[in-house]
């Protein structure tokens, strides 16, 4: 018998609610938040399973813990909650969207054989992030004394002390602590890059999609790391809306009467673009259409960015247009396993705005 079953995860107890085919409620059960009392609860219930969880810190855990016990195992974003709330409530709510169908925004978890890889490139990020808020900070503490510093100056360890005899004694201290935390996540981040990069040698798709202009290595390794399988996509517009790049248009009173009959008013409005998407590609697309901006103005990609600005296209539209160009060859070239092929690029529509 199908059975379907939600959990409310928590960092100490999981709450499991089972329903049967029809949504009767069969079983209400708490274990401890940990592999072994998680499997031994699952595995306790039998039948033909079908599980759902939250997307949060476990999930990823949760998936690979559960899949080999149950016929599928689903996570999704966080669902709108009303009303009275409770652990139970919650777990009930996942298994009835679950048995209906009616799930929105699943959260793909499978990690194919780029498990490693993954790993690499989130401690990458993250120390990434680090250094930049350091950065944020230790400017902050420039700015709020009235120093403008010119970029990257205060950061070089060769003219840090020219700016910091800038500052009163009570702020140099606290910039030479930020000095030596910058330097500490320097040295991190570094040693995260190499491990990222020796990690991406292992796939040539890395190697394939570095070969698009504005990607290199560290952008190819973070699309394979996040992406895992392009055969996810069955087109470039779904690869956008997963990118941040879809436009999110909304409309009301679709329909007027016109010569006896109903016709669909021109009521649309465009609302920029859509929120629920996956924020790592959209930096890595943004960033690598930013690069081409900067590139020679011969490049081939270059010269199709500076047309979209002799049409006429603000810079910001003509730059999410080359991200979506970008984002576009990517997914081609993954999918057909081959290089970069400049007489093969994407070039948007002439008249396209976004």
């Amino acid at each position: 018998m199908e059975k379907y079953i939600g959990l409310d995860v928590h960092a100490r107890s999981t709450t499991c609610a089972v329903l049967g085919p029809t949504g009767r409620k069969l079983r209400v059960a708490i274990a401890e938040t940990k592999a072994g009392a998680l499997v031994e609860l699952v595995t306790s219930i039998g039948g033909e399973l079908h599980i759902c969880f939250e997307e949060g810190c476990q999930s990823e855990w949760l998936y690979e813990l559960l899949q080999a016990h149950a016929k599928e195992v689903v996570c999704v974003q966080p669902l709108r909650k009303q009303g009275a709330k409770n652990d139970e409530r919650d777990a009930m709510q996942l298994a009835e969207h679950l048995r209906l169908g009616t799930l929105e925004r699943v959260v793909y978890k499978e990690k194919g054989s780029v498990g490693a890889l993954r790993q690499a490139v989130r401690a990458h990020r993250l120390i990434t992030q680090d250094v930049s808020r350091v950065k944020n900070r230790l400017r902050s503490v420039y700015r709020s004394r009235g120093v403008f510093c010119p970029n990257e100056a205060i950061y070089s360890p060769r003219k840090r002390d020219f700016w910091l005899a800038q500052l009163p004694p009570m702020s140099r201290e606290i910039a030479e602590l930020l000095n030596q935390e910058l330097d500490a996540l320097d040295g991190l981040r570094q040693h995260a890059s190499e491990r990222m990069l020796e990690e991406a040698g292992h796939h040539a798709m890395v190697d394939r999609l570095a070969t698009i202009p504005g990607i290199g290595k560290i952008r190819a390794a973070y699309i394979v790391a996040t992406v895992v399988t392009p055969h996810r996509f069955r087109s470039k517009r779904q690869f956008w809306s997963y990118c941040g790049f879809a436009v999110v248009t909304q409309s009301s009173a679709d329909w007027i009467r016109q010569r006896g009959g109903w016709v669909r008013a021109r009521t649309a409005r465009t609302r920029g673009l859509n929120i629920n998407r996956n924020p790592v590609m959209k930096d890595v697309f943004k960033g690598a259409a930013l690069t081409i901006m900067q590139m020679d103005d011969e490049h081939p990609v270059k010269q199709d960015f500076l047309q979209m600005l002799h049409r006429g296209m603000r810079p910001n539209m003509a730059r999410l247009t080359l991200a979506r160009k970008i984002a576009a060859t990517a997914l081609a070239v993954w999918k057909n396993e081959e290089v970069y092929d400049p007489a093969k690029r994407y070039c948007p529509p002439k008249n396209t705005a976004a």
